[in-house]
């Protein structure tokens, strides 16, 4: 959850921004601990934001964090938004981050956030491509550790590369008007570094990954603990940098006749 809580609009959502306007209604899927839910709700504002989470103790994290920044125009329900009874057709965005990376079936997920989109709205989605993670001084233990968190990614059904598949789901989807865009995040002070470093450290020796990783024989107890020293060992270098990709897809459901996401973008986000 701490990296949960350190993503907000700005660093997780700008490419989606320049498209929100005040009274928007919107749906966040997965919105985890709500730090980027409240944003997007200070954005649209007075318009109604609605985040949504299986995780029932992540969901009361997010009301309360929302309650302690006193922003009113958010709420917050439990369940997986594919089942939980929304009325199709009646948000004016549907945002998902770092969701459907670990989804199954994300094109049916994709699908279901276009019928639960106005016509006309959007659906916005960005996920991160672990293949292309960029790292210096190079590792051959950050490459291992690479190869344990796909695998168990893979095993569970979802897809850690999420990010360069986005604009070929949305297209099997059926989505029309579609803008591909690509950020990164980068971690490179030595404050950023040790984070970053400390993080993955830390969920190498989770219970949830380390079971699942034992489980589907893909790493031991011992593997584990060697790649969490090794994070470690790397957040301590001096020049070490950590380069995340992601990519960013808008789409808008169902073309009314107003002009296309692709021929919107502002003329300073053209270049």
């Amino acid at each position: 959850m701490r990296s949960h809580r350190w993503r907000t609009a700005q660093n997780s959502a700008s490419y989606l921004l320049p498209h929100l306007r005040p009274g928007d209604r919107l749906l966040d899927v997965g919105c985890g601990p709500g730090t980027l839910t409240v944003d997007l709700a200070r954005a649209v504002s007075p318009g109604e934001v609605v985040g949504i989470d299986i995780a029932a103790t992540v969901v009361a994290e997010a009301a309360g964090g929302a309650a302690s920044a006193g922003v009113t125009n958010v709420s917050f329900r439990v369940g997986d938004f594919r089942q939980a009874g929304l009325e199709p057709g009646s948000f004016d965005v549907v945002h998902a981050h770092q969701v459907l990376q670990h989804l199954s079936d994300p094109v049916g997920a994709l699908a279901t956030m276009a019928d639960l989109t106005r016509p006309g709205g959007i659906v916005a989605v960005r996920d991160a491509d672990y293949g292309g993670f960029i790292y210096e001084p190079a590792d051959g233990t950050l490459d291992r550790w690479r190869e344990v968190y796909s695998s168990v990614a893979r095993r569970n059904g979802g897809e850690p590369d999420a990010g360069r598949c986005l604009l070929r789901w949305a297209q099997a989807a059926g989505l029309p008007n579609l803008t591909y865009s690509s950020s990164t995040w980068t971690f490179a002070t030595p404050e950023d570094r040790t984070w970053w470093s400390e993080l993955w450290a830390e969920r190498c020796l989770s219970p949830w990954f380390a079971h699942q990783a034992a489980d589907y024989g893909i790493a031991d107890q011992t593997e584990l603990a060697a790649l969490a020293d090794g994070w470690r060992k790397w957040g301590c270098h001096p020049g070490a940098i950590f380069i995340v990709p992601h990519g960013e897809l808008l789409a808008r459901p169902v073309n009314t006749g107003e002009e296309s996401l692709t021929g919107s973008w502002p003329s300073e986000l053209k270049d």
